[in-house]
């Protein structure tokens, strides 16, 4: 259930945001890498099927979940995976194949983005998240890009957010414009609250 964009609201969710990113920043190195091996190991578990998908993940940023061990196992195994392309602001996201020692380079947010390789739609997209709650609906970094990408891409791409249980609050307070995750992903384990067949 979503609630009205009041200014509290804005506030609530601006203050949470802040508050997990610096949360997220000061875990020391060591417990930032167990609980990413943590994370990678419950999504493997949980969709075995990866690698037989076109899989969109985004190149961790402010002490995100490093997925990426899990990244390179998966094209190990066949699998094709994507990165998110900054088109313009306001418009969806393009995804461009990605593989090792491909060149990226930071895009206007700072973020290493892919600088050539053909555009492909994702079946499946991995979302880092800054707070999620029970429902599935997350708060990220207040651009609504994903939420655009989700929206306007037929068939919606299985949609599956990646956190740390620290993270997970009782409502983000979700607002008109929030699509909820179809799964969420710590390293505890996986909430299908959207898409209990997946």
């Amino acid at each position: 259930m979503t609630t009205m964009d009041s200014p509290e609201n804005k506030l609530f969710r601006q203050r949470l945001r802040r508050e997990m990113i610096a949360r997220r920043s000061a875990l020391p190195a060591d417990t930032h890498a167990m609980l990413s091996t943590a994370v990678c190991k419950q999504l493997d578990d949980s969709f075995p099927a990866l690698a037989e998908l076109i899989v969109g993940f985004c190149w961790p940023v402010q002490n995100e979940p490093d997925l990426r061990p899990l990244i390179l196992e998966l094209i190990a195994r066949g699998g094709r995976v994507a990165l998110p392309v900054v088109v313009r602001a306001d418009t969806p996201l393009a995804f461009r194949e990605w593989w090792p020692d491909q060149p990226l380079m930071p895009d206007r947010y700072g973020i290493p983005t892919p600088t050539d390789g053909d555009f492909v739609v994702p079946q499946v997209l991995l979302l880092p998240v800054n707070a999620f709650d029970a429902a599935n609906y997350r708060i990220g970094y207040g651009g609504g890009f994903f939420d655009r990408t989700l929206a306007s891409l037929s068939p919606r791409p299985l949609a599956i957010g990646i956190g740390f249980d620290f993270q997970r609050v009782e409502s983000i307070h979700p607002q008109a414009h929030d699509l909820p995750l179809d799964a969420m992903v710590t390293e505890s384990g996986t909430n299908r609250a959207n898409c209990a067949n997946v």
